[in-house]
């Protein structure tokens, strides 16, 4: 009833509902927030909500409340969500203010922290106008001790953040990829007594499939100044039964340590059992519990094995791998808990057993997403390109190797510990990327990964004289992409394996644009006059490739994957290799891609729809039955009257394709067959609509299905003679807005690929645009003669939207709701 009062009071003398958070000593069960955690007496509450943001530059805390344009936000927020992808170059690249009111009830705790996931790149703390400190650098958790600064009753906590340019900061401002600035993750409130627990640390030294030892260690924040306190750690099993308990009633040093008892016959955590056991300490006083920790843990033992492999358990396992940015269509990096959870199942669900952090430490949700569902990390220090800086640059590096260490120095699913990528390229200081300047500063990062963890393996891509200094290597293979063609992937792998003993491969693969297809990809012996090495050429501008002088069709991409999937599977004693990148995802060094300032080289787009390279993943690695027709965008197409070819990705035994109900046959699935198994059928389609429809056989079960309509032209479509443009109605409420380019006849006009530009020209309504997808950019280039963009409409007041392109003058559309 307490808390009650306190609030009515607050809105009584003038205060903001809106604005206040209630904190109160109440017991954990009375607090209704999932988000709220007690700790006997010390609790935490994340306080995402009732932020207000102020997007200017201003330096003096003492101008910042005079300001007007305060907005409401919610946390995690990025102010360039929508920037990076917008018709203006670059990006906001400045500071920004937050800002929340705290209202707290008589202050119990004798310590009071805010302690934030990660905000980019440089953030300052106020609390009451007052300066509580200042941290350096992106990607990793921080804390601010406010306990001095806070008083009974209404608090303002305001907090300046910035990602302005600095070339003394990870990673280089060069990289591929877009700098978000804000509070991009999660802030908490936490409140602990004058003695609380922290740096715990659990070390597993000795694991074997019969047994395990688990070491424990901790320390408090002070020592205590009396005997009354003790510590109670307990060992709980996966299925959350107590193993052991263990008491400690001196504490009279800064480090403690509590070794459990030799586990019997350990449930081993791996790709297909994560087991997690727990690991709980607790700090009494007079019996009474203070505080508490809990980490999940996992025994388990990862090698590289020269010329063998790479090694869980004891067991080979061959990684099968992508890469995840962290970004979202729309959010920039400022996604939610349950988007990140959401892009590691959806990685798992598509077979993976391995995910490389691109290019920085990511969300704790991350993490523990990976821990519970099985998927190895490449956890990466931030070093990408640059080269190395000066002292103040090394300073800020090893702080934040050190942070990244000592934050996720306990998740199970943490492999490798990488230096970096592609460090020396695009230097930031002068001679900062010779060898003779970079290496020897490398080798004192990898001792202090060595000195930090010495349990796990040290790695780095594409800087080659560190290949004899970690403990895994890749080096840089774009088979079919930035050089040669895809069917020299087995030579690369058999050349890279003799070359480095510890070879795995990072990053291949390449762009495709949703909907573009063809009869006719690039075949596997490349493009004519192409570049020989498959290596990544420096300059693209003097070499033939793919990626420059293609149409980025998704044929080709299924193509592509296919070859290295069936390559990399058979290979005996190869490590493993992860597809560069998992979603599409933004950067500022790609102006003229087909979604201007995108990298399309994603499995899905970057809302997370796969396109059809995800299925080819899925047919090699996922157990869970299930079929797909290439292609869910490929729904016109041209050709002879006899058909045309109809790829299948399977992973049953056996698939039926049928064609408007009647069956073209039975055929099996083999994955030494190019391509798609062997499951391609000669489909004689009909002028006009199809429906294609196919079946997954494992034995005689019938275990999976799916189905495609087709509009088939037998000939081939007319020049381009018109632009359609009409509207159709979606399920949440809006429009899709369709361009399509047809002949004189009505057709459509396949070839088409112009640059589309639309635009709502009374501004009624609104038109879905700078997320960088296919259906919310407002400038695309056309795929198969197609373009669309979802549209709100107005309730009350028509629209006009424009379609234009370099040659076309205008075509309108009017939209209303009415």
């Amino acid at each position: 009833m307490m808390h009650i009062i306190l609030l009515l009071k607050s809105i009584k003398q003038g205060h903001n509902p809106a604005l206040l958070f209630l904190l109160l000593f109440i017991p954990f069960n009375a607090l209704s927030s999932n988000n709220t955690q007690e700790t006997g007496v010390a609790y935490q509450q994340m306080i995402n909500q009732q932020w207000l943001y102020l997007e200017q530059d201003l330096q003096d805390v003492g101008a910042v409340n005079k300001e007007k344009n305060w907005q409401p936000v919610t946390l995690p927020h990025s102010w360039n969500s929508k920037d990076t992808l917008d018709s203006v170059p670059g990006y906001r690249r400045s500071a920004s203010w937050y800002k929340r009111h705290l209202t707290l009830a008589k202050i119990k705790a004798k310590k009071t922290i805010l302690y934030f996931e990660g905000a980019n790149f440089e953030t300052k703390l106020y609390v009451n106008q007052k300066l509580v400190g200042e941290h350096i650098g992106g990607y990793l958790g921080f804390e601010f001790d406010i306990s001095e600064y806070v008083t009974a009753g209404e608090n303002e906590i305001l907090v300046r953040v910035s990602n302005a340019y600095n070339k003394n900061l990870i990673p280089s401002q060069k990289a591929d990829f877009f700098l978000h600035g804000g509070i991009t993750r999660d802030v908490w409130l936490k409140q602990y007594p004058d003695v609380y627990l922290q740096d715990l640390v659990v070390k597993t030294p000795k694991v074997s499939h019969q047994q395990a030892n688990t070491t424990v260690t901790f320390s408090t924040n002070t020592l205590p100044t009396s005997a009354d306190y003790e510590v109670i750690a307990s060992l709980y099993a996966p299925d959350k039964t107590l193993i052991e308990t263990k008491k400690l009633s001196q504490l009279g040093v800064e480090n403690m340590t509590v070794e459990f008892s030799t586990l019997s016959a350990p449930k081993l955590w791996s790709p297909d059992h994560p087991n997690l056991y727990q690991v709980s300490v607790k700090l009494f006083k007079n019996k009474q519990l203070q505080h508490a920790i809990t980490e999940n843990i996992g025994y388990r033992w990862f090698e590289m094995r020269a010329n063998k492999g790479f090694f869980i358990n004891g067991e080979r396992v061959l990684i099968r791998g992508t890469h995840r940015h962290e970004e979202h269509a729309g959010l920039g990096a400022a996604l939610s808990n349950e988007q990140h959870r959401k892009d590691m199942e959806q990685i798992k669900e598509m077979g993976a057993n391995f995910v490389r952090l691109a290019h920085y430490p990511q969300d704790p949700e991350v993490y523990k997403a990976a821990n519970e569902l099985g998927l190895v990390l490449w956890d990466e220090l931030p070093w990408c390109r640059g080269g190395k800086g000066g002292h103040e640059w090394e300073q800020n590096t090893e702080r934040l190797l050190r942070a990244q260490i000592k934050q996720n120095i306990n998740h199970p699913s943490i492999a490798f510990w990488s230096l970096g990528n592609e460090i020396y390229w695009e230097e930031d200081f002068v001679g900062g990327g010779r060898d003779e300047v970079i290496m020897p500063y490398l080798t004192k990062l990898n001792s202090l990964v060595k000195q930090l963890d010495p349990t796990r393996l040290t790695t780095i891509r594409k800087y080659y004289p560190s290949a004899t200094l970690v403990d895994a290597f890749s080096p840089s293979i774009w088979a079919g992409w930035y050089g040669g063609a895809y069917d020299q992937y087995e030579e690369a792998l058999t050349t890279s394996m003799k070359k480095y003993p510890t070879f795995l491969h990072m990053e291949y693969g390449g762009s495709s644009h949703v909907g573009r297809h063809t009869e006719t990809p690039i075949s596997s012996s490349g493009i004519a006059g192409g570049q020989v090495s498959v290596s990544e050429a420096m300059n693209q501008a003097i070499v033939k490739s793919v990626a420059k002088d293609s149409d980025w069709n998704e044929n080709y991409m299924v193509d592509l994957f296919d070859w290295h999937l069936r390559a990399s599977e058979q290979m005996p004693n190869f490590a493993g290799n992860a597809q560069w990148a998992f979603k599409d995802f933004g950067t500022p060094l790609r102006p003229l891609n087909p979604i201007p300032f995108m990298n399309q080289k994603g499995l899905v787009d970057a809302s997370g729809k796969p396109k059809d390279a995800y299925y080819v993943f899925k047919s090699y690695w996922s157990k869970e039955p299930f079929c797909y027709i290439e292609s869910k965008t490929w729904t016109h197409r041209n050709g002879p009257k006899e058909g045309r070819n109809v790829n299948v990705y399977c992973n049953t035994e056996q698939a039926e394709l049928s064609l408007n109900g009647k069956s073209l046959g039975v055929k099996t699935n083999d994955k030494s067959i190019f391509p798609a198994g062997g499951l391609v059928w000669k489909v004689p389609f009909i002028s006009g609509k199809n429906t294609l429809e196919v079946t997954g056989f494992n034995g005689k079960n019938n275990v999976a299905q799916d189905t495609l309509a087709i509009t088939y032209l037998t000939g081939k479509h007319g020049k381009y003679d018109h632009i359609s443009l009409t509207s159709t109605p979606l399920s949440n409420g809006n429009m899709l807005i369709t361009a399509e380019a047809q002949d004189s006849k009505g057709n459509r006009v396949l070839d088409y690929s112009e640059r589309a530009y639309f635009s709502n020209l009374e501004g009624h309504g609104e038109l879905l645009e700078h997320y960088g997808t296919p259906t919310r950019s407002s400038i695309i280039e056309m795929a198969s003669g197609v373009a669309s963009i979802e549209f709100v409409p107005d309730e009350n007041s028509p629209a006009t939207i424009e379609f234009r392109s370099q040659n076309i003058k205008g075509v309108y559309i009017v939209i209303d709701k009415k």
